[in-house]
């Protein structure tokens, strides 16, 4: 801080004198533009005339260094001086040490006690990153391909271009800023390779002979047996994709028929057993029907065909011979006898026919009269 206020000390008293002496002179040559990377320096010179007593620089309208012919009056690290003679002529330069972005801007050269100044425009670009995604690539031969290579934070954005270290059939390339990034630029490289090799993507600063690189690797393998690798022939991917979910839908359709058709066969199945089990219980039912109807017949318990239709058995009886009153005695005679009332039917002349008993229709068996 006590040199600080030492050197505005100091400049006051030479303006002073300045001032006091009246004397004149100028600028014979002021400083020129000049382009600088980011974090590196920057020089300029202003050539003025014999008997100046003190040389102004100064930044965006700021002073940041002032020169006497004793020494420099230093006010800021990042700006220092030298001094040259040259014809007569005293040659001031000032050094801007770790350029800024925020340097940029004008840069002005002035005397004490002269009308004239001498100013240039300092640039600062900046230099930013550049990489390839993926790295390393592997592709299969004689099959085009993208190789995309990004620049970020440039200012401005760079040139991009490609050093090819591969054989190659076909290759082309081009850049453009990135949208709603105008600090960026991406650059994409197509090319059908042929054998290995190096890609090398090279970003230059413009105005400046500064630059930046990358480089992959690119290694080539044949493609897979039974593919078709002849350029513009190969499917698209959308294809590839339809292809895919079509084989997938086919597979779950005939997964699902098979179910279906399973679970029918079994419901079949089953069905054909019980209506086989419901037919062999059927016949068993009549079956027994049958044997029990026929032991009741045997044993004459019951006679389910039996009507009772007397005049018809009237007629029948009257047809009859009289022998066949005693055979139906006879057979009434074996039996338990029914107690009921006897009825008989009267042939011509007056003469019974025939005689039985009037059994129950549970107890009366088939007849045959003869």
């Amino acid at each position: 801080m006590e040199g600080r206020w030492r050197g505005i000390s100091t400049v006051l008293v030479i303006l002073a004198g300045l001032a006091a002496s009246g004397s004149s002179y100028q600028i014979i040559e002021g400083p020129k533009n000049a382009t600088v990377l980011e974090g590196s320096e920057a020089r300029f010179n202003c050539t003025v005339s014999q008997g100046w007593r003190l040389i102004m620089w100064a930044l965006n309208g700021t002073v940041v260094l002032s020169i006497t012919p004793s020494e420099p009056i230093i006010t800021n690290d990042r700006f220092t001086s030298a001094s040259y003679e040259e014809g007569g002529n005293s040659i001031s330069e000032m050094i801007i040490h770790d350029v800024q972005l925020r340097d940029a801007g004008h840069i002005k050269c002035s005397l004490q006690n002269s009308d004239r100044d001498a100013s240039a425009f300092l640039s600062v670009q900046v230099m930013g990153a550049l990489l390839i995604p993926g790295g390393n690539l592997v592709v299969a031969e004689d099959e085009p391909c993208n190789v995309t290579c990004h620049a970020w934070g440039w200012i401005p954005p760079p040139g991009i271009s490609w050093d090819i270290g591969v054989p190659v059939s076909h290759s082309s390339y081009h850049s453009v800023p990135e949208p709603n990034n105008p600090q960026s630029a991406v650059s994409v490289l197509t090319l059908t390779p042929q054998g290995n090799g190096t890609l090398t993507c090279v970003a230059t600063m413009k105005g400046l002979h500064a630059h930046k690189s990358v480089t992959v690797n690119l290694t080539v393998v044949q493609p897979p047996l039974g593919s078709i690798d002849k350029a513009g022939t190969s499917l698209p991917t959308w294809a590839i994709i339809l292809l895919a979910v079509s084989f997938s839908l086919l597979l779950i359709l005939i997964i699902v028929l098979i179910i279906i058709i399973c679970c029918c066969c079994v419901s079949g199945r089953e069905i054909k057993e019980s209506s086989y089990q419901s037919e062999i219980r059927k016949s068993a039912s009549v079956k027994t029907n049958k044997e029990t109807f026929e032991t009741n017949l045997e044993s004459g318990s019951e006679n389910l065909g039996y009507h009772s239709d007397e005049p018809r058995t009237a007629k029948l009886a009257s047809f009859a011979p009289v022998s066949s009153e005693s055979s139906v005695q006879e057979q009434h005679s074996s039996r338990q006898p029914y107690q009921g009332p006897d009825r008989r039917w009267w042939g011509p002349a007056g003469r019974p026919q025939v005689s039985f008993p009037v059994a129950s229709p549970r107890t009366v068996r088939n007849v045959t009269l003869v």
